[in-house]
């Protein structure tokens, strides 16, 4: 049964792209936001320093040497927050924008930024509550010289489905779905492309939203 929800804005039924999606159409979300929303600035301005913040933890990765599993843990956890944070944060308050972007691909590129990144939300909602990341991942095989490597080359493992009891049945299917997309798309793969591909498109679609663009051109200024 697909989930059916109403609009936040105008009441009309909607079958929703994401799990908390309040709102049918884009033109509800722009409404209720000029309703309920303080400084439209103060929300770029935050936004804008959550893809700073990415930018530092991902360009961070490679100068990670595989020997420091306890940084190089902490590291990959940070990615996982930031990326995650962006893509809520930008579907939320620039799903025009973010569209945009994603409408430039082909469908089998739309097919697998979307669901590498819901890949990456699974990995975050785990382990935020009873999973460890190391759990997740898989570090390059043990030999001379693996210990100075670069953790980019680590890989996700695959991992087994997810007990989901605890969850109302409208959540159980968004975290199946989600676990679908990591088993698809992250497990196997290194940790570098992943995360390199959910941020090369977040930044893209960042780039492209008003606000941002505004308060970047006034900083050069």
């Amino acid at each position: 049964m697909a989930d059916i929800r109403n609009c936040e804005q105008c009441g009309t039924s909607f079958v929703p792209r994401r799990e908390h999606a309040r709102f049918c159409s884009v033109r509800c979300r722009v409404a209720w936001n000029r309703e309920h929303t303080g400084d439209p600035a103060a929300g770029a301005s935050a936004l804008l320093w959550s893809i700073t913040a990415m930018s530092d933890t991902t360009e961070r990765l490679p100068r990670v040497r595989a020997g420091d599993r306890p940084r190089a843990l902490a590291v990959i956890g940070e990615a996982v927050w930031w990326i995650t944070i962006v893509d809520a944060t930008l579907v939320r308050h620039h799903p025009a924008a973010y569209d945009a972007v994603m409408a430039g691909h082909t469908p089998a590129g739309r097919q697998l930024i979307e669901e590498t990144l819901a890949g990456l939300r699974f990995v975050r909602n785990r382990i935020g509550h009873d999973a460890d990341l190391a759990e997740f991942v898989e570090p390059c095989a043990p030999g001379p010289g693996a210990g100075t490597g670069r953790i980019t080359g680590w890989t996700w493992k695959p991992v087994p489905e997810p007990a989901l009891a605890s969850l109302p049945p409208r959540g159980q299917a968004w975290e199946m779905t989600r676990y679908r997309a990591y088993q698809a798309h992250l497990a196997g793969h290194a940790i570098g492309e992943i995360f390199g591909r959910a941020a090369e498109f977040l930044k893209l679609a960042a780039a492209n939203a008003p606000s941002i663009t505004d308060i970047s051109a006034h900083a050069a200024h």
